[in-house]
């Protein structure tokens, strides 16, 4: 489960953060009802952005070439048919669960599990645009974890409930040094703590980069990486990633809803909740970062 051991506490919330298979069924009791796409929208090209055509009858809107959508949507894929892989190399069954797998490192601890992969992007996105002050997340008991501290040569020191900066390193922004900071957050945030710091958005006001979150012990995540609008209905289409546990590879998840390969998920079907292969959420899960 989840990652360490020098605080009881935060390690008990930790280990928890992710949670079991929940069984496909709407929030009111009614099993969820099969939809069919008429065709395939998977390609073997290496992108999000390419790979996955959009249903008939839809287009994405242009994004700004800086923006958080752009970055998401352009995230490298591996090979079509490539397997998710643990943090120790193992495969994940597949089973329906996703249709690629992200080509992003996730290191050799247990770290990388759901909410972590959606900061991790977050994160990753401000590094490459060099926003590094807007890098912060809070740990589970409210300590704010900035980079900027971090960046400055600053460690974050653990003994008992008391979590404090102090120096112990060089000042430096390298993607290794950045990488530690990265698993420090994973170790001490989670689910809990990422939803406190986002607020709510409105179905309707959907956009790439939204996260459905359920904080909680266990609580689960996954992010809106591709969106699509009807050119008539003006009805949106979006597809989901997620990290799961034990850590795991970022993959672009089936949608049990449909049949065949599709990934594509339909804002219209979301009544109650949100049936994903590994969780389900609630309509009000959609939460959007601050900055």
């Amino acid at each position: 489960m989840k990652k360490s051991s020098v605080v009881l506490l935060l390690a008990i919330l930790i280990s928890q953060a992710c949670g079991q298979s929940p069984s496909l069924v709407k929030a009111d009791g009614r099993s969820s009802e099969v939809q069919i796409h008429a065709t395939p929208f998977i390609s073997p090209s290496n992108t999000i952005l390419t790979r996955f055509q959009i249903p008939e009858g839809y287009e994405r809107k242009v994004t700004d070439s800086s923006s958080f959508a752009t970055f998401l949507r352009n995230l490298q894929l591996k090979e079509k048919d490539a397997p998710v892989k643990y943090y120790d190399g193992r495969i994940k069954p597949n089973n329906k669960v996703y249709a690629a797998v992200v080509d992003l490192p996730i290191g050799k601890r247990d770290l990388h599990q759901c909410a972590d992969a959606v900061m991790r992007l977050r994160a990753q996105y401000l590094y490459e645009q060099k926003k590094y002050d807007s890098i912060h997340f809070n740990f589970t008991n409210g300590f704010l974890a900035d980079y900027s501290n971090w960046r400055s040569g600053k460690r974050i020191v653990v003994k008992g409930n008391l979590v404090e900066w102090k120096p112990g390193g060089l000042p430096s922004d390298s993607p290794e040094d950045f990488w530690k900071y990265l698993e420090m957050v994973f170790s001490y945030a989670g689910t809990a703590s990422l939803e406190k710091e986002m607020k709510s958005i409105a179905l309707s006001e959907m956009r790439i980069g939204d996260v459905f979150i359920q904080g909680g012990f266990p609580g689960h995540a996954v992010i809106v990486v591709d969106l699509a609008v009807h050119k008539t209905t003006k009805e949106k289409t979006f597809l989901l990633a997620q990290s799961y546990m034990p850590a795991q590879e970022i993959q672009i998840l089936h949608n049990p809803n449909h049949t065949g390969s599709d990934a594509w998920y339909d804002l219209s079907d979301i009544s109650n909740s949100l049936i994903t292969p590994e969780w389900t959420f609630d309509r009000t899960h959609l939460k959007r970062f601050s900055n």
